[in-house]
């Protein structure tokens, strides 16, 4: 079966290897120069723990069964990683109930490890830590998301299939049983495969589009959610990432470590009409602010732009945040495709999940 993935961010090289061991004869496109230059360029290499999300959801499964694929994977493809835990902090008795729910939540889809602290406990773990109680999930950890894609890309490649960088993809439709895809880009061509996998990211629903036949009900809206991040120098003050409470259309602006241990803070929510990829230094009083509450020792002035991502969001402000979409047949009714929408946090942790539910709807 030769089959076309459209995309080569962290999901999408993800699709091609898992349908590539599976015995697919795999094309993997990408419209820009580099695997990787999207959505998975700009996260914040996190290596989720499962506790936030609905049971039942695609995001709690895929979370909790990615993330073990993935810690899996890195030992055995030496891709640097680190459990190096994550503590959820209450910094008012308001929030207490808050950090409840997240751990019964947690326990529900199958989070290994979930304990709640109280102030000094918290506090023996990371004295510069400001809280009256913590939830503290040890299955949490960093990646180095870019080895990970390049060890993504080697499993592809020994596997027969080829990636295709500049290769936009113009049109596609369903002829004579097979799908033809038009490229564009410095050559243009076409292409006949037997399946067609939309892993496109931020422009999955533009491609989808463009996809003849396809219902209108087979293309979501999308909502983007800008987050910026912050960088701060010197000597780390945490060795586990640091949570606040969620807030709406995100977790809060958190402390995130490096592989190097180097701190760096975000991202925050902004929604925006188009992607911005600017950082407002301004915005750095704001960032202050929220992390004074659980690190009241952060030096004044000491916050440094650093990048920001956006998320493709399926629901916006003020609504309940939307689960990922894996539209197959059964879904929109066309053969051999298969569309992935909505694609976010906690998309890098949940890649390798999301590849085998991707084949097991492609390959029936």
């Amino acid at each position: 079966m030769e089959v076309l993935v459209v995309g080569a961010g962290v999901v999408g090289l993800a699709v091609a290897r898992a349908l590539a061991l599976r015995g697919a004869s795999v094309i993997l496109a990408e419209a820009a120069e580099a695997i990787g230059t999207g959505v998975s360029a700009r996260s914040s290499e996190v290596i989720h723990g499962g506790m936030y999300y609905p049971p039942g959801s695609l995001r709690a499964y895929h979370c909790v069964e990615g993330r073990r694929r993935l810690v899996d994977f890195c030992e055995s493809h030496g891709v640097p990683y680190r459990l190096c835990g994550k503590l959820i902090v209450a910094t008012r008795e308001a929030e207490r109930p808050m950090l409840e729910t997240i751990r019964s939540r947690g326990v529900e889809n199958g989070v290994e490890g979930l304990v709640l602290l109280e102030r000094a406990e918290a506090v023996a773990l990371e004295p510069a830590l400001s809280c009256v109680a913590a939830l503290h999930s040890p299955a949490t950890g960093i990646v180095d998301s870019h080895a990970l894609m390049l060890a993504l890309l080697g499993d592809i490649e020994d596997a027969g299939g080829v990636l295709a960088l500049h290769t936009p993809i113009e049109a596609a439709e369903r002829r004579e049983g097979r799908w033809q895809v038009r490229f564009g880009g410095a050559a243009p061509d076409r292409l006949e495969v037997d399946g067609l996998v939309n892993a496109a990211g931020l422009g999955a629903q533009a491609l989808a589009r463009r996809i003849e036949g396809l219902p209108p009900t087979g293309v979501p809206r999308q909502v983007l959610a800008k987050g910026s991040y912050f960088g701060c120098g010197g000597r780390p003050a945490f060795t586990r990432l640091i949570y606040p409470a969620p807030v709406e259309g995100g977790l809060g602006i958190h402390l995130t470590l490096d592989l190097a241990g180097r701190m760096r803070f975000g991202p925050d929510v902004e929604w925006v009409e188009a992607p911005d990829y600017t950082v407002d230094p301004a915005r750095a009083e704001r960032f202050e602010a929220a992390i004074w509450r659980y690190w009241p020792g952060l030096p004044d002035g000491r916050l440094m732009p650093d990048y920001a991502g956006i998320r493709p969001k399926l629901s916006g402000p003020g609504e309940p945040a939307a689960d990922f979409r894996i539209d197959g047949p059964a879904e929109h009714g066309m053969p051999r495709l298969v569309q992935l929408f909505g694609i976010e946090s906690p998309g890098l942790t949940s890649s390798l999940s999301l590849a085998e539910a991707v084949a097991d709807r492609l390959l029936i």
